[in-house]
């Protein structure tokens, strides 16, 4: 194999040897495929989204708010749906996905207090709240954040 051998995959590159504006039996002489006249027919046409001057739609329609580049997506559960486990069991984010208790596993998962627990179970999560973690540890359970 030399330089001289290589080339794209089949169908990888699309040719732009067409030659416009050469005579009506290439299929696109005379206005080469421009139209009528008009300013789009110029060169030096405007550039997309130019409105002739008018204001634009992308500055037309109202900003709000901004979005963090940092934000972080975490689940919240309460502690009332860690009754669907086993006395003793682990809850993980991987096991309250399996028991179908949240969708997916964004970036964390945390444990909010409403609700009750009767069960002893090991939490092994993002983050707790303070009184989810009083009451998981009230039912004798316990709790580590990972």
């Amino acid at each position: 194999m030399d330089l001289s051998s290589l080339k794209p995959a089949e169908g990888a590159v699309k040719s732009d040897a067409f030659r416009r504006g050469r005579g009506h039996g290439s299929g696109n002489g005379k206005t080469a495929g421009k139209g009528h006249k008009g300013q789009k027919a110029r060169s030096g046409a405007p550039r997309p989204g130019f409105e002739g001057g008018q204001m634009p739609l992308y500055r037309r329609i109202p900003k709000r708010g901004f979005t963090c580049r940092n934000h972080k997506e975490i689940i919240a559960i309460n502690v009332s749906a860690l009754e669907k486990f086993d006395n003793g069991a682990e809850v993980t984010a991987e096991s309250l996905l399996e028991s179908g208790i949240i969708k997916k596993v964004a970036d964390g998962v945390k444990i909010l207090g409403n609700g009750d627990i009767t069960k002893k179970l090991t939490v092994k999560v993002n983050a707790v709240s303070k009184s989810a973690a009083e009451k998981i540890e009230a039912a004798g359970g316990k709790v580590e954040v990972i």
